[in-house]
């Protein structure tokens, strides 16, 4: 079975970074590309990043540009999510998502992770 394990969310303060991890097993990660999506309450889930098979091609939602990046460590079946410069906007539940890239659709989902931007 597939799994997809997020881990790292918490609370943190305005202007500060936190790393998101997602850790998979269940399919030949290196096969595909992985994306992370975010939810905030009443607001429709949202794209955030997304990553080819191997890291070499990213894509990054507007409102996250030049603060986000989005890796992948295929050795590890581990992808990952790094931002900084939070903003109170930023606060959602964070989902990884396998697939996700070149319009195709998500095919299994984590259990999510909330990240809360607050003073």
């Amino acid at each position: 079975q597939v799994q997809l394990v997020e881990s790292g969310g918490g609370l943190v303060q305005p202007g500060g970074s936190l790393r998101l991890s997602c850790a998979a097993s269940g399919f030949t990660f290196n096969n595909d590309p992985m994306s992370w999506y975010r939810q905030a309450p009443g607001k429709e889930r949202e794209l955030v990043a997304g990553i080819s098979s191997v890291g070499g091609i990213k894509h990054y939602a507007d409102s996250v540009k030049g603060r986000f990046t989005v890796s992948r460590d295929n050795a590890k079946n581990t992808v990952y999510l790094q931002m900084n410069g939070l903003k109170p906007e930023d606060t959602a539940v964070y989902y990884c998502g396998r697939g996700g890239m070149y319009g195709y659709t998500v095919s299994s989902w984590g259990q999510g992770a909330q990240v809360t931007v607050s003073s």
